[in-house]
């Protein structure tokens, strides 16, 4: 990659990997990771081998597309977790199928219920205040329900 770039040398592979590597940094997807394990790998078989700039990006592409096409799978079968608490941060999943007593009626749609100390804005059928209810959903921040 040297007659390619002359300026980065030898050093061409290293700096795509460490600017791919800041570039997954700012993204929320996890991709850029491999793409930089692919010009880390190249960057050491251009060490040990003098390939032309032009073989070099064919080997590039070649690691890219094995460790993303491997590396995947392996990603997401790390991002299942087995969890006794799977709705820690969204709490009100859990409260999906369960029944309350509504605390202010629900007119033209819109109504509250509370759960614990929390008031939550509950969408459904009118009913009034002390109705036992039903949640069949979540929309948004609020909660759907209906009369149980």
């Amino acid at each position: 990659m040297g007659e390619f770039m002359p300026i980065a040398g030898n050093w061409f592979w290293w700096i795509a990997a460490g600017l791919l590597l800041m570039l997954e940094l700012l993204t929320p997807a996890t991709f850029f990771v491999f793409l930089a394990a692919a010009a880390a790998a190249t960057g050491i078989l251009d060490i040990f081998f003098d390939f032309g700039w032009r073989v070099e990006l064919l080997v590039f592409a070649g690691f890219a597309l094995v460790f993303v096409l491997g590396g995947r799978p392996l990603l997401m079968r790390r991002r299942v977790l087995d969890s006794d608490r799977p709705n820690l941060n969204r709490r009100m999943y859990d409260y999906v199928g369960k029944t309350y007593v509504l605390e202010e009626a629900i007119r033209n749609g819109r109504g509250r219920l509370r759960i614990e100390d929390t008031l939550w804005d509950v969408t459904g059928s009118d009913a009034a205040a002390g109705t036992r209810i039903k949640v069949t959903g979540i929309d948004g921040l609020q909660l759907t329900v209906v009369p149980d």
